[in-house]
């Protein structure tokens, strides 16, 4: 809760950054003409409702009079009104929620791009200031667009009504127009000070609702290893935590809006009096018509809505407020990247070269993220095509952290790398990713840049020993499948080497990428990359990898390793992970 006057200092520059893309960017004009028919449309539409105040107002005098003439030429006048409202309001609304889908689009787009340039996605799994950003993307993005362009809209229409219904007031008196603006600024100040506090309860809410949410999907996907486990219990008990958490918030948000509605309720409550205690006497002294208290009645009630906009949408403004704290908080997080990715450009302590075939690792001084642990030390080593190198090392000593650092995942350390462009490695991770969508897209990903045909993709899948997996979606390629589910753990790291052959890279980096596989199918997998010629570094802690590999990396404790030729090995000498 004390965060929430930090809150209301930075949602200004915050609002300014999540317009900009859409009203000042490329299709910018796009933008400012579905406003500009927007505003148009609100004028249109208030001065309707000025002109239906004057026709009301004359049609209450006509029955007052008895006038029949009277009475029906106001009321063909006042039904015209009706009949002229209703293309305006459908435009309206229609003009309305284009423009906030557009906007929307532009703004989730613009977030993704940031999102996944310099793989800011996983850079920010390390940032736990930042929970949830799919949500803060997909749904805080949304509510955002939809809500801004409301109070936009809502901003001019009080302007429009404001400017309108002044002359309309004035007319009748000049009183009840200060009597109006008094009553509005006051009503604002006390307003505010009731409900501040609803800035930082609303994004709390934010969070807490989508810590819930994220523990629903992370139990669907990982239902089977809780069912193994038999984790139910464990499971509820984090969840009904989440819920709680939820649920007290909006306990407290429920009592804030309660203290809130005691005041906005008597507010509007009494104003509906206020026009009749001010107009009333002077009808009563023959200073205006009977008529003219209706017209002042409903000329009030508008004006005193445009005017304690703060008020009556303060609830909404509060959770406005915090969702454009969140998004702008995922926002300063990228910026933040951004400047990082630019310092280690101009101060890179590892040199990476990517005009090669070969892997050449000059004095690589390998460490954890800052720098707070030193992982491998000074490691000197060259891969010459063909070749093929295995990592081993006990669980922790920075086999895995290696190859994130020749990936260009990490970069804390020092030395010289030497690689292929990364369009022209690939990395097998040991849980494999399976893509939504057709087996073309499981054989293709990330995107192999090929016109992959039929006949090719049934080879592949014949190396690697899943010849039947095409018949599981009855030989087409295209249909759409659950494959993470539909396949084992074993069949997902097969896939995984299919992709691998498929793209053919200069150099492949196999992560435990077979430690799901029997001896056979992995004896299937290296045979095929050595007669075949590829050059490869494995990590790995089975003994049975070694007859694989050109190269034996050990990585012990404290930073050392060694370097040993596996022809030199003697065929009894113990290898162990």
């Amino acid at each position: 809760m004390d965060q929430a006057p930090k809150f209301t200092r930075h949602v200004w520059s915050q609002l300014w950054r999540l317009i900009r893309p859409f009203f000042f960017g490329r299709n910018w004009g796009r933008a400012w003409g579905q406003l500009g028919a927007l505003i148009t449309l609100s004028v249109a539409v208030t001065g309707v409702g000025i002109w239906a105040g004057f026709v009301s107002g004359d049609l209450v005098t006509s029955l007052q009079k008895r006038d029949t003439a009277g009475y029906q030429g106001a009321l063909w006048l006042y039904l015209g009104t009706f009949a002229l409202t209703i293309p305006l309001a459908a435009f309206y609304r229609f003009v309305e929620e284009r423009l906030a889908l557009n906007w929307r689009d532009v703004l989730a787009r613009t977030l993704m791009l940031r999102y996944f340039n310099n793989r800011a996605y996983y850079r920010l799994l390390s940032n736990d200031a930042i929970d949830n950003p799919d949500q803060r993307i997909s749904e805080d993005a949304r509510n955002f667009t939809v809500t801004a362009l409301s109070f936009v809209l809502i901003l001019i229409n009080s302007l429009i009504q404001i400017i309108g219904y002044t002359g309309v007031l004035w007319s009748i008196s000049g009183t009840l127009v200060a009597v109006l603006l008094g009553y509005a600024i006051g009503g604002t100040l006390v307003a505010f000070l009731i409900g501040k506090r609803l800035i930082g309860l609303n994004y709390l809410q934010y969070e807490r609702e989508a810590d819930f949410r994220y523990g629903l999907v992370r139990v669907r996907d990982n239902a089977e290893s809780i069912a193994f486990y038999r984790g139910e219990r464990r499971e509820f008990r984090d969840l009904r935590s989440r819920l709680g958490a939820v649920v007290g918030n909006m306990m407290m948000l429920i009592r804030w809006n309660r203290n809130l509605a005691f005041f906005t309720t008597g507010y509007n409550s009494l104003a509906l009096i206020l026009p009749m205690l001010i107009v009333a006497p002077l009808f009563l002294q023959g200073k205006v018509e009977f008529g003219k208290i209706t017209q002042a009645a409903a000329a009030f009630s508008v004006f005193l809505a445009a005017v304690s906009l703060v008020i009556t949408q303060f609830e909404r403004l509060s959770a406005f407020a915090a969702g454009v704290t969140r998004l702008g908080g995922l926002w300063d997080s990228l910026d933040a990247q951004d400047a990082e990715d630019d310092m280690e450009a101009e101060d890179e302590q590892i040199e990476v070269k990517e005009d090669q075939r070969t892997l050449v690792l000059e004095k690589l001084t390998v460490s954890t993220p800052g720098g707070a642990r030193e992982l491998i030390r000074e490691l000197d080593f060259k891969l010459q095509p063909g070749g093929s190198l295995l990592v081993m090392g006990e669980s922790g000593s920075g086999k895995s952290s290696l190859l994130r650092t020749i990936a260009g995942l990490w970069n804390s350390g020092e030395g010289k790398i030497g690689r292929p462009a990364y369009r022209n490695m690939m990395f097998l991770p040991q849980r494999p990713y399976m893509v939504p969508g057709s087996l073309r897209a499981q054989l293709d990903y990330p995107g192999a840049g090929k016109n992959i045909d039929e006949a090719t993709m049934k080879e592949v899948l014949e190396t690697v020993n899943l010849p039947e997996l095409a018949a599981r979606v009855d030989g087409d390629f295209d249909r759409t499948a659950d494959w993470s589910n539909m396949l084992s753990l074993g069949e997902q790291q097969r896939l995984s080497f299919a992709r691998l052959l498929l793209k053919e890279p200069a150099i492949a980096f196999l992560d435990e990428s077979t430690s799901a596989l029997d001896e056979a199918n992995e004896e299937r997998m290296y045979h095929y990359l050595r007669k075949h010629r590829y050059t490869f570094v494995s990590v790995g802690h089975r003994s049975t990898l070694v007859k694989h590999h050109d190269w034996l990396l050990r990585i012990g404790k404290n930073a050392s390793w060694e370097l040993i030729k596996i022809s030199d090995l003697r065929p009894a000498a113990p290898v162990a992970g």
